[in-house]
């Protein structure tokens, strides 16, 4: 039932997200289509280039899908292109072999009667080739087609959109209901575009060859089809016109995955719009700090909320400092000389990473400080995001600092450490100390007695071109940054992550409440 109810509550957003997840498959699968059919066709005929080609394709289809999304980043940036180019990749190799093995095992007779009727090869392959092999084709397009849906899901991951951005959003704030709401409809889709594609094939497919199949059954496909191509034709116009009739007066707002930068994310955007004509794109949930920091090199966003420490620590490969002040005019200088990154003071909330254990944990072995937990370590598991535990302003600075030695490291990403937490199944998760999550689970936070954690103040960051252009944003978003508190920012954090409200409500009520929109 909840399951409906957020389907019913926020079905714009689904929609919405419905419709960008078959716009990008559709695109995708045309595009590999395209490229994957004439491929075929060549190894058909040029053998020596047979092993070589599918060789490739299997490598591109055995990488793993978020390693692939990974290393496209650099090179391709965040959005729809790397997305839809990983998906064409991962799309060709059932469509290249089908078409390969379609086209090959053509009986070599018929071949030689269109020769022998004065057939040349172009009238061969056009008129006999590939209309016998169409069935088989269809069947390595029809692979393709369903395994490009789910595919597109995990895209979201690098700010592509579609129903993968409810999926991880769900994880993250642990909303079964919101998860499904990105998983059912993405499943929908998959049987919706098998069925489809299963109807194209029974179309190019000769009547001769199928059973019990009447000119009335190839007449009701037809027209299934013609419905499908309908709608589609829809969404193409619908997307071009949305695309056509964005204002050039832009800013492209992005943030990380995780509740309190879908919140900040929302913060900024909201206040913008509410105080100046400027429109503005959000791109929220891009993933980690590495991710927006690319992003906003390539121009791809325009704006977005960085944290002091990490910036300073991992993005300049200073070493860890407590002096606040320093840091801020490091980053204000290193921003702007080598990125051309404007940086605007430092909001007052200061989200420093924690150590936490259960209640039960920390009466078990009396620990209050980090110390106090390097006496127990080796009997006890750590479960930590992916960052922490490779970071220096995380688990392999705190090895060094405190000689905390775990017995077990493991990485979980999100708000399932938490989860795992309570099950008992790790001892000691990172947090970060705004996290609504640490109110929630009223989870005991270790205290950092030797200072090594560096400070973690909300730090605003705008493209220089950007921040020239539209001097207004700068004191909007600064007023914001002097109301944003550590017990604010908690606050806000916990009303999603506990109350199950979404961010953008949050945000908006937060900024009516403190009189900054209307």
């Amino acid at each position: 039932m909840n399951f409906i109810q957020y389907i019913l509550e926020n079905q714009e957003q689904v929609t919405k997200l419905l419709m960008e997840h078959i716009y990008l498959t559709m695109i995708s699968v045309g595009m590999a289509i395209i490229i994957g059919v004439p491929i075929g066709i060549l190894i058909s005929y040029v053998k020596s280039l047979n092993k070589p080609i599918l060789g490739i394709a299997n490598v591109m289809q055995a990488i793993p899908s978020m390693a692939l999304l990974g290393f496209m980043i650099p090179f391709l940036g965040i959005g729809t292109v790397p997305a839809v180019t990983a998906v064409v990749l991962y799309s060709l190799l059932p469509i290249v072999k089908n078409t390969y093995i379609g086209i090959d095992n053509i009986n070599p007779q018929t071949i030689e009667a269109a020769k022998g009727i004065g057939l040349t090869k172009f009238q061969i392959l056009t008129k006999i080739q590939i209309p016998l092999a169409l069935p088989v084709i269809m069947a390595g397009i029809r692979i393709s087609a369903v395994t490009a849906v789910g595919f597109m899901t995990i895209a979201a991951f690098i700010g592509a959109g579609g129903l993968g951005f409810l999926v991880f959003s769900g994880i993250r704030l642990i909303d079964n209901a919101q998860i499904l709401a990105g998983a059912v409809p993405a499943c929908i889709l998959a049987l919706t575009v098998d069925f489809i594609a299963a109807t194209v094939e029974k179309l190019v497919t000769p009547i001769s060859l199928q059973k019990n199949v009447t000119k009335k059954d190839r007449k009701k496909q037809k027209m299934i089809l013609s419905i499908f191509g309908a709608v589609i034709i829809i969404l193409l116009s619908f997307n071009l016109f949305k695309i056509g009739g964005k204002t050039n007066k832009t800013i492209v707002v992005g943030s990380k995955d995780f509740t309190e930068q879908l919140i900040v994310g929302h913060l900024m955007a909201d206040i913008i719009e509410g105080n100046t004509d400027i429109k503005v794109e959000k791109k929220l949930a891009l993933g980690g700090g590495q991710i927006c920091y690319s992003a906003i090199q390539k121009g791809e966003i325009d704006l977005y909320m960085e944290y002091s420490g990490v910036a300073y620590v991992n993005y300049f490969n200073y070493p860890a400092t407590n002096d606040l002040e320093k840091i801020s005019e490091t980053l204000k200088k290193d921003f702007k000389d080598k990125n051309n990154i404007e940086t605007f003071e430092k909001m007052d909330f200061n989200n420093t990473y924690t150590l936490s254990v259960t209640e039960e944990t920390a009466k078990k072995y009396n620990l209050k400080t980090i110390s106090d937990l390097t006496k127990v370590a080796p009997k006890l598991k750590s479960g930590t995001s992916f960052e922490f535990i490779n970071r220096e302003d995380g688990l392999v600075g705190l090895e060094k600092v405190y000689g905390l030695k775990m017995k077990e490291k493991v990485a979980i990403d999100g708000s399932p450490k938490y989860i795992a937490l309570l099950n008992k199944n790790v001892d000691v998760i990172d947090a970060f100390s705004t996290d609504g999550l640490l109110k929630k689970f009223n989870l005991k936070i270790l205290e950092d007695d030797k200072k090594f954690f560096p400070p973690y103040n909300g730090i605003p960051l705008m493209r220089g071109e950007v921040y020239k252009k539209y001097p207004e944003v700068k004191p909007l978003i600064e007023k914001l940054g002097e109301v944003l508190t550590n017990e604010e920012m908690m606050e806000l954090n916990y009303k999603v992550d506990e109350e199950g409200r979404q961010p953008e409500e949050v945000a908006k009520e937060f900024l009516k409440e403190k009189n900054l929109i209307k």
